[in-house]
């Protein structure tokens, strides 16, 4: 088997309002696709994100980096799946992290499909089995223009009226104080048994971070995610060692080597990796084989459609991430499969080959953006 064609496309379908999380605003669900043809007639896709205020720019430079990389992987047989990373894994050409690791994310998770599909099996199944079936939780409760309590709580009440038994909100766009009326209006619409998590997204300096910790024990937030910048590792640490609401993070972060940081500091207790980041399935693999040796539960961020097959591959499993069409609304229609919430509150993995969800490219086409 061999790889014939290799092709990347951004893109995006527009909010009605813009959304935002405790440092970042986005106008659209972005996304640049990879695609990847073999002789024998398999195609597999992957995804990396392009979001903010330069989402297009970052597309362009994904693409960009996608078109350089592609004489590497013609004629290259898509199973050699470690030989096809560690040739375009070149931190002195391409840089150690940012756009180039992710476009290699697309590229490998592409890969990944195209072998599960060539053994005729279900991702998760090829990486492992460990489960089929996973617990989730939705993620929303970001900030908009006219959006308040009443409107945050209502949306918390959707999502557990939908099946969900896990909800996650934004915080740090607003005054400490002002956003803990929020947790408390969000804790008190949802009930207590119900678990809350709740996401800074870096935008706290350590002793905020600290602060809303202690907060969050009073309303049994079930973890509080990204509380300083990725950087800040210690920031991180100190805020973990500051409460007992469990720290997590990781989305932000890039290879093993980062992954082997984060654990060796002590900057979380829960990690969040994404494969559409860090360097794609292949790097994913080695980051939970880390997560197992430190016994730290996986918690993957990132689209539901490519991370349900990476939580229920490894052990440790602990809950996946689910977008609804209001945070992820190029999902709705990139594909044909559609993952639903059970009444409990998990997912089943799909059962098709591959990563089981066929792409809707017809449907795409008029969100082409490059």
């Amino acid at each position: 088997m061999k790889i014939t064609e290799v092709t990347a496309e951004l893109y995006a379908k527009p909010y009605d309002t813009p959304i935002s999380n405790g440092k970042y605003t986005y106008t659209a669900s972005k996304n640049v696709v990879v695609r990847i043809s073999t002789d024998d007639g398999l195609e597999g896709f992957g995804i990396c994100g392009a979001g903010g205020i330069a989402a297009t720019a970052q597309g362009d430079a994904t693409i960009a980096t996608v078109n350089d990389m592609r004489q590497a992987l013609i004629g290259e047989d898509p199973r050699n799946v470690e030989r096809i990373w560690d040739s375009l894994y070149q931190p002195k050409i391409f840089g150690r992290k940012g756009l180039t690791t992710r476009a290699i994310s697309a590229i490998d998770i592409a890969l990944w499909d195209i072998v599960a599909k060539s053994f005729e099996c279900p991702l998760y199944q090829v990486l492992g089995g460990f489960t089929d079936e996973v617990r989730a939780y939705i993620a929303g409760g970001y900030y908009a223009e006219g959006k308040g309590v009443t409107e945050l709580q209502d949306e918390m009440l959707g999502y557990v009226e939908q099946g969900a038994n896990a909800v996650k909100m934004k915080v740090g766009a607003v005054p400490l104080r002002e956003d803990e009326v929020r947790i408390r209006a969000v804790r008190d619409a949802i009930g207590p048994d119900i678990d809350l998590l709740v996401d800074a997204n870096n935008a706290y300096v350590q002793a905020d971070a600290v602060r809303m910790a202690r907060i969050l024990e009073e309303y049994d937030a079930f973890w509080f995610e990204e509380p300083v910048s990725p950087d800040n590792m210690r920031g991180s640490a100190a805020t973990a060692r500051s409460s007992t609401v469990p720290v997590a993070a990781g989305e932000n972060e890039y290879t093993r080597w980062g992954f082997r940081e984060l654990l060796e500091t002590g900057a979380v207790d829960i990690l969040n990796p994404d494969a559409m980041v860090l360097g794609g399935i292949t790097e994913y693999r080695k980051v939970a084989a880390l997560a197992a040796a430190y016994e730290i539960p996986i918690a993957p961020h990132g689209l539901q459609e490519i991370h349900i097959h990476l939580l229920a591959a490894f052990p440790m499993p602990l809950i996946l991430e689910f977008y609804n069409p209001n945070v992820a609304g190029l999902n709705e229609v990139m594909f044909h499969e559609k993952l639903e919430l059970t009444e409990r509150g998990t997912v089943r993995l799909p059962q098709g080959p591959g990563l089981g969800m066929e792409v809707n490219w017809e449907g795409l086409r008029e969100y082409l953006v490059a």
